[in-house]
């Protein structure tokens, strides 16, 4: 039975593995179309890289050289934000803080300069809306920049939520909706007979379902019962981070800033995320000196006030990275039944919306929109056979 089969009687059963911000978006949205959802969470929901993510939905200033088939798709999510926003305030009863201010991208040295430059030209290529700023006029957007602030690039459309206030209303809003969330339940395997999904292991025992989404992250590919064919290729990616406590009365940044080397984020409690670093080094969870050093010192380069400030929290996360920087998202040829949803790597909270209206979509109706159509688990084998 196929995933349309099983729709036009009544609605689906759906296990949902993983509560980031992606797996408790599509169980809401899905509770809400009157599915009967399960999200399974092996930790605390909400408490991996969702929780670990700064809350850029930067679209724009972030593409680079080999990223042109994501634009399209991140650029969508976007401008679904405001909405997806909107409506998780109502269902829950909780703000997100989205803020509208925009982002800047800053550089201080002639080299910085050169290579804030090439980037902005392709950026512009790709008809991306973004304003070249002298560093007088970059100056005047935020005042405690480093005085030696050379030029930057402004991207009005480039906003940011708080990713963690998103993560306790997407709670909320599932459980109202009629969505059951079980954490620390650890998925054993993915229960696979004659070729489809037809439930899940959890703690030995065995429970029926129509339809398999596997939103689990950086933890994916971990997941038991799956045949090869049908494993997503996802690897952690390490980020370290941390925050500091500037006066949220006369705070010394209110735009989001990306320096050469890192990326500050206000938040409105006055909180200053600072950010993040990109290690390959598996499932290593320590905060190391080296990198607290490099972004601290990104951070006062940018902005020399920060050295004033308290620390108030260090911690890690882990991205899930496939090897094209791009999700994987949709059906899976080898396993009917089953739905992915993961490798979103540093797009997560920006591809949140976008990503919860297809899959629920596809749960729904078998259709595969077409917006995701090309970020199938088939193009890594196609990659291969090509």
């Amino acid at each position: 039975m196929s995933l349309s089969e099983s729709t036009p009687v009544s609605r689906p059963s759906v296990a949902v593995i993983g509560a980031g911000i992606i797996g408790l978006s599509i169980g809401w949205r899905l509770a809400e179309a009157g599915c009967r959802v399960a999200v399974y969470e092996q930790g605390r929901a909400g408490h991996g890289a969702s929780r670990a993510a700064a809350g850029m939905l930067a679209a724009n200033v972030e593409v680079e050289p080999g990223e042109e088939p994501l634009v399209p798709l991140c650029r969508d999510s976007a401008s679904l934000w405001p909405g997806f926003a909107a409506a998780l305030e109502a269902a829950s009863g909780l703000p997100v803080e989205l803020r509208r201010e925009g982002t800047m991208v800053v550089a201080l040295t002639r080299d910085d300069v050169e290579m804030l430059r090439n980037t902005y030209g392709f950026q512009a290529g790709q008809g991306l809306p973004l304003t070249w700023l002298t560093g007088a006029q970059a100056k005047e957007r935020e005042p405690f920049l480093n005085p030696r602030t050379a030029a930057a690039v402004w991207s009005p459309e480039d906003i940011q939520v708080n990713n963690r206030a998103v993560m306790a209303a997407l709670r909320v809003a599932l459980t109202r909706a009629g969505g059951t969330l079980h954490e620390q339940a650890k998925v054993d395997a993915v229960l696979v007979e004659a070729g489809r999904a037809r439930g899940l292991v959890v703690g030995g025992r065995e429970i029926a379902t129509d339809v398999v989404v596997l939103a689990a992250g950086a933890w994916s590919k971990l997941v038991g019962g799956l045949p090869a064919a049908a494993v997503p290729p996802v690897r952690p990616v390490k980020g370290q981070m941390l925050s500091v406590a500037m006066d949220p009365a006369r705070p010394l940044l209110r735009h989001v800033v990306w320096g050469p080397k890192g990326y500050l984020v206000p938040r409105l409690d006055g909180t200053l995320i600072i950010g993040g670093t990109t290690e390959e080094k598996g499932w290593d969870d320590q905060l190391t000196a080296g990198g607290m050093l490099a972004l601290l010192d990104a951070a006062w380069r940018v902005l020399p006030g920060v050295e004033e400030l308290p620390v108030t929290e260090t911690w890690c996360g882990f991205r899930p990275g496939c090897r094209d920087d791009a999700p994987v998202l949709g059906p899976v040829s080898a396993v009917d039944g089953l739905v992915l949803a993961t490798g979103h790597h540093r797009n997560g909270i920006l591809l949140a919306p976008v990503t919860a209206e297809t899959i629920v979509d596809l749960v729904l109706s078998g259709r595969v929109d077409p917006r995701i159509a090309g970020f199938g688990l088939d193009r890594f084998a196609k990659a291969v056979a090509a």
